[in-house]
């Protein structure tokens, strides 16, 4: 498919998640084949205020591309000024983020709470893609709650206003990250826009990839937490959807190989300070369900040094051999 002028070979992309999606691991997925990726969500009144962190947040790497910056805010005029600083890191598209149901965000305005006023919704995005010259994408949710499941008239007013692709989490803000996506919304909204939609949520393997795409005709997917601690899931789809083949998961001695690449590359970009406290959630990923993991929690939660880590991994693999 196509993002306005941007060719996207693969199936997959990278979901933008906040603390997580950091550019190691970004970089992680792109190489196991990640359609793209996206930053971690920025704040336009950050960025538009000069804050350092909202830029160490937009820089992207040659390594991790095609990748979009997301903006999240919603006052028209200060996301317009937002993207056109975004454009000094080079995205290759701006994604508006209308999805984020975090209380601190929805709070302002911003975020999934764009859901509950279409109209505002719009102009955000007809702001955004008059200030730059590049595709402007848009990540929704179902709507607010069940009794305002509007995600076809947002993804409407998202086309009139400009927008080059939708991405739907198929979850109202109330359902957040629970129960089961609701296919079917994606699915209409597919057939609302004449633009591509990206079908989000549930995706964890080749066999849900597939079923998204039948079921609701979108034409790409986006992985979010079905990648965490499985940077190779996007491998695993691609590996389905172009033939077929079925992809075990890796080796736990390849797990343990991946995670302690992932942290270092962390620890690299960030110090090691930062990395090994972010090592903490990232290992707890890597090791859910293998047989020695959940009696090593404590250790896992007390993470310091790559040391720590070399002889946590050391002893996984040890116990699952």
């Amino acid at each position: 498919m196509k993002i306005g002028n941007l060719e996207i070979t693969k199936y997959a992309a990278l979901a933008p998640m906040a603390g997580v999606a950091d550019r190691a691991f970004r970089e992680l997925c792109a190489y196991y084949g990640a359609a793209f990726t996206v930053s971690e969500m920025v704040s336009s009144k950050g960025i538009t205020m000069g804050d350092k962190k909202s830029g160490e947040l937009m820089f992207l790497s040659d390594i991790e591309r095609p990748s979009a910056v997301q903006l999240f805010g919603c006052e028209p005029e200060t996301m317009a000024k937002a993207a056109i600083e975004a454009l000094k890191y080079s995205p290759d598209f701006i994604d508006i983020n209308m999805g984020c149901p975090a209380p601190k965000v929805a709070s302002t305005g911003s975020g999934s709470a764009l859901m509950k006023n279409p109209r505002l919704a719009e102009d955000v995005v007809r702001a955004v893609v008059k200030a730059v010259d590049i595709p402007v994408t848009v990540k929704i949710r179902a709507g607010w709650d069940k009794e305002n499941i509007n995600a076809c008239e947002v993804a409407k007013r998202c086309e009139n206003a400009g927008a080059s692709a939708i991405t739907v989490h198929g979850r109202t803000r109330e359902q957040m990250y629970s129960p089961p996506v609701d296919i079917d919304i994606i699915r209409q909204v597919k057939e609302s826009v004449s633009i591509p939609v990206i079908g989000n949520g549930d995706i964890e393997d080749g066999f849900s990839a597939a079923k998204m795409l039948e079921e609701t005709g979108c034409d790409m997917l986006m992985v979010g937490r079905g990648a965490l601690g499985r940077p190779w899931v996007f491998y695993q789809i691609n590996s389905y959807l172009k033939d077929g083949a079925v992809l075990p998961e890796p080796p736990v001695s390849e797990r343990m190989r991946v995670m302690l690449k992932h942290v270092e590359t962390i620890c690299k970009y960030k110090g090691d300070y930062i990395g090994m406290r972010e090592a903490r959630k990232h290992a707890a990923w890597y090791t859910k369900g293998l047989r020695g993991a959940a009696q090593k929690r404590r250790e896992i939660g007390e993470l310091s040094s790559m040391e720590q880590l070399y002889s946590l991994a050391m002893d996984i693999v040890r116990e699952n051999s």
